[in-house]
């Protein structure tokens, strides 16, 4: 599985890279940074956190 980001919806608030570090980064400008797109099992809990807590839907899992 594989994380899409719909960057034109994503506001930067970084809730994202609170729940799931290793995949998301908000730079120094307040863009949102996609570290690893790839999801291995053990991820995927922190990431699923990641997708449901993005206020703007920016975040969704794709079937790889």
């Amino acid at each position: 599985m594989k994380i899409e980001v719909d960057f034109g919806k994503c506001t930067g608030l970084g809730i994202c890279e609170s729940l799931a570090p290793d995949h998301f980064e908000v730079n120094e400008s307040g863009d949102l940074v996609l570290l690893k797109e790839d999801i291995s099992d053990d991820e995927l809990q922190a990431i699923e956190e990641a997708v449901a807590g993005c206020p703007t839907e920016a975040l969704r899992i794709a079937k790889a």
